[in-house]
């Protein structure tokens, strides 16, 4: 981590906010954002993050946050510039702030995250390629040869064809109102 931003921990983060000294800046994805999130949380993610444009009184101090405080970390350089004074980290993310007993707001009637559906899906379709090869027929096997060549594909390109194909299923589809 840079010098520019510091880890507090949860209790202290909530301090922060309870106060008005603080705001917090919760950089997932929209879908997992609307799964789960800190009551206040502004929600920009980090693949429009640039184009966010913080405004951010420079009184209150900018703590950020993700799941887990891995991908807060991994991109606290990026973070840091958007900030003109000190920035910070919830440790842990929100699964530290869950911990601690703080008040997180979920809504379980929004779609899973879109990669915990990925992950969901290329498991089942592997399993399901694996049981039938040694059930039914060994070509059965080349599903679960496709589904991996599909993920090594998604990792090397950033470009997920199965997630693409999720974000058009039904239950993902934004309601209208």
């Amino acid at each position: 981590m840079t010098a520019k931003l510091k880890s507090l921990p949860a209790i202290e983060v909530a301090q922060r906010l309870r106060t008005g000294h603080a705001v917090l800046i919760d950089v997932r994805e929209a879908d997992e954002f609307a799964r789960r999130h800190v009551p206040g949380a502004l929600s920009r993610p980090l693949s429009t993050f640039e184009a966010a444009h913080l405004k951010i009184e420079p009184a209150k101090d900018v703590v950020f946050t993700c799941r887990s405080g891995m991908r807060t970390e991994a991109n606290c350089d990026r973070l840091a510039t958007a900030v003109e004074g000190e920035a910070f980290v919830l440790q842990g993310g929100l699964d530290a702030w869950a911990l601690a007993g703080l008040p997180v707001k979920e809504d379980r009637q929004a779609p899973l995250e879109i990669m915990r559906q990925v992950q969901i899906a290329a498991g089942m379709l592997v399993l399901t390629g694996v049981l039938l090869g040694f059930i039914a027929h060994p070509a059965f096997f080349g599903l679960s040869a496709f589904v991996g060549a599909g993920l090594t594909f998604a990792g090397a390109t950033g470009f997920c064809g199965m997630a693409r194909l999720l974000q058009a299923a039904p239950w993902n589809r934004p309601v209208r109102a």
